[in-house]
């Protein structure tokens, strides 16, 4: 029961990035990207902000009392990863389209088995392999990537993933040792707000009556992507190891290709609803495998 519930976090989770895609798009018509990321990730820390007061005020010491150093020591590349991920996607678009922005994206979901074999040496079932396999292709399909050259702003989005695959093994460990999903939301909210804003104060110019623009955007990825979907993958990785997390969360791929669809009007052909099912397969086979063998001892 507990797994079911982490699941339809995660996938929550992934149904509110993939949609974010397009705000995070069309939210740097007047506004760049780190003043974007800066406001959305502030307004994402308010917007948790009421939930620790109200569930965790007096979890926090208790839970991190012994243990103070163990924690920062994790909450602080929980944090960095995320903001170098979300600045390097961010970035992106302003050279690349939504649909190649969330194909390369998906290339965490390799990138975080990968890591966690060779690195922390865990094991891994069978069915992740052939599931991101699927995710690859699946993600190739959608984004009609062949019809296009690799620019510049794809090469971003590559490095960007994978801070996001480390992102995603970070949170599993701390989430694991510490049962405190909505603080460490708040936390990496904070972090990435505040190193965005340096980068806003060197390269760009803070201009409110632009910002204000770009409310619905910045509300949208901020108190939705950056409050909510954080809190749920929290939630959602607590009964998910990282691996099959990742797969889940590469329905982001399908989401985004929809909501581009049906927001920007951008058609989806044979081979887009392919990729659709193919990514869908992944994670059913890394989510329900398991299971079966399970059961079936």
């Amino acid at each position: 029961m507990k797994k079911t519930i982490s699941f339809i976090c995660l996938v929550i989770c992934t149904l509110i990035w993939g949609t974010t895609f397009v705000a995070q798009d069309t939210g740097m018509d007047y506004i760049g990207p780190f003043t974007f990321n800066s406001v959305r990730f502030f307004v994402g820390f308010l917007a948790v902000s009421p939930f620790v007061f109200l569930f965790e005020k007096k979890k926090i010491n208790r839970e991190i009392k012994s243990k103070k150093n163990h924690f920062f020591k994790l909450m602080l590349p929980v944090g960095v990863f995320l903001f170098l991920g979300t600045v390097f996607q961010q970035i992106s678009l302003l050279y690349t389209d939504v649909a190649n922005s969330a194909f390369f994206t998906i290339f965490y979901v390799p990138m975080v088995p990968i890591i966690v074999y060779f690195l922390f040496s865990e094991r891994l079932h069978w069915s992740i392999w052939p599931s991101v396999f699927a995710c690859i292709v699946g993600g190739y399909l959608l984004s009609d990537i062949g019809d296009v050259n690799i620019r510049f702003g794809d090469g971003l989005v590559l490095i960007g993933a994978l801070f996001w695959a480390l992102h995603i093994i970070y949170i599993g460990k701390i989430i694991n040792q510490f049962d405190l999903p909505f603080f460490i939301a708040l936390l990496q909210n904070l972090v990435v707000a505040a190193l965005s804003f340096i980068l806003v104060i060197i390269f760009e110019e803070i201009n409110f009556s632009k910002i204000k623009l770009e409310t619905v955007e910045i509300l949208y990825a901020g108190v939705l992507s950056g409050g909510a979907a954080f809190a749920l993958q929290l939630f959602g990785q607590r009964n998910i190891s990282a691996s099959p997390a990742a797969i889940v969360m590469s329905l982001e791929g399908v989401f985004a290709a929809i909501s581009a669809w049906i927001i920007l009007n951008q058609f989806l052909g044979l081979n887009n609803i392919m990729g659709c099912m193919l990514i869908l397969g992944g994670v059913l086979l890394s989510q329900l495998a398991p299971i079966y063998e399970k059961n079936k001892l």
